[in-house]
């Protein structure tokens, strides 16, 4: 697994991150979960999902029964967004090689939301014809097996959001068992 150096510059970001958002977990597990952007709190923290969205996703993991520790989490980018915004294709590409070596080998990788969706499926369509399907794509020459799903954020106020996540996360837990 390749990793940012700390004076990575390989796109704008660089210039207003406090910190780079490096995987957490077991780096090594058969899941990974990515996520579309470190926010506030995991640009202060330097870990993935330590901010709200962390707090819903926990609450997922642990209503499903899987364990954080056993699972790799990372972002399709590793520096925050300005205002949170969603990452750009330029900024995402930029990260690439690290996302790809982060993803390889792995029995599923779990798509958090709409930017990850787009970046690693290269689908822009409704959600919710999609999300808890599996998905299987060579992505720079490796064959990955994707399971998209709703970002923890879009749980806050959508029900159905909230069961699909849910959903996800027992899929999660059957794998790793």
């Amino acid at each position: 697994m390749i990793s940012p150096k700390d004076d990575c510059s390989l796109c704008g970001l660089c210039k207003v991150r406090t910190n780079i958002v490096r995987p957490s977990g077991d780096l090594g597990s058969k899941v990974v979960l990515v996520g579309e952007g470190p926010g506030e709190n995991e640009d202060i923290q330097g870990k993935p999902f330590v901010g709200r969205a962390g707090k819903i996703l926990d609450k997922a993991l642990v209503e499903a029964g899987v364990d954080r520790d056993r699972i790799m989490i990372t972002n399709t980018v590793k520096c925050r967004p300005p205002q949170n915004r969603d990452p750009t294709a330029e900024e995402m590409e930029a990260c690439r090689p690290f996302l790809i070596s982060e993803l390889e080998g792995r029995e599923m990788v779990v798509l958090l939301g709409r930017s990850a969706i787009k970046d690693l499926l290269g689908y822009d369509g409704p959600m919710n014809a999609i999300v808890n399907t599996i998905q299987e794509k060579d992505v720079d020459g490796i064959r990955i097996r994707f399971l998209p799903t709703y970002h923890p954020m879009a749980c806050v106020y959508r029900k159905e959001a909230r069961q699909k996540l849910a959903d996800a996360m027992s899929m999660v837990r059957e794998i790793i068992s």
